[in-house]
């Protein structure tokens, strides 16, 4: 089996223990989604301007008495109500909680879209979680720069 094979059905499972309250998560987010408009990097393609954010999200918990570590990338490009966005998955080493995509290039895992989709869906149910009781996850979310090549 296939690396990413085994992680999208590792995080299924994590995602149903931590439904039942079995895992606790420690989440880092980097965002520039919460920025000025005017601060923000623009693309033009096809004659159509595109505002670049990117979001980083750092998962980290203990899951079969090991512990586990992935980070997650998502460049998002918004032109008005349009949307479209880049994905990347890491595994980098324990303790590797940078937020850097030279120094994770070496961790990164092949995300095709059932792989995005599970970590959309570790996203979503650990922020309803921490909706419903902060205490059930760690979530710190902190503002970053974007600067395009």
């Amino acid at each position: 089996m296939k690396k990413e094979e085994h992680l999208a059905r590792e995080l299924t499972d994590m995602i149903q223990q931590t439904e039942k309250g079995k895992i606790y998560w420690d989440v880092l987010c980097q965002t520039t989604e919460y920025n000025d408009a005017d601060t923000k990097p623009v693309e033009v393609e096809d004659s159509e301007q595109w505002v670049v954010d990117e979001c980083f999200v750092s998962y980290h918990c203990t899951y079969h008495e090991e512990e586990f570590l992935l980070i997650s990338y998502e460049q998002i490009y918004t032109c008005g109500e349009k949307k479209k966005s880049m994905n990347l998955l890491f595994l980098p080493p324990l303790g590797m909680r940078f937020f850097d995509i030279d120094m994770l290039a070496p961790y990164a895992v092949e995300a095709d879209r059932m792989l995005v989709y599970e970590v959309h869906t570790l996203w979503t149910t650990l922020l309803e979680m921490y909706k419903k009781d902060p205490e059930s996850v760690k979530i710190e979310v902190s503002p970053r720069e974007l600067v395009l090549n």
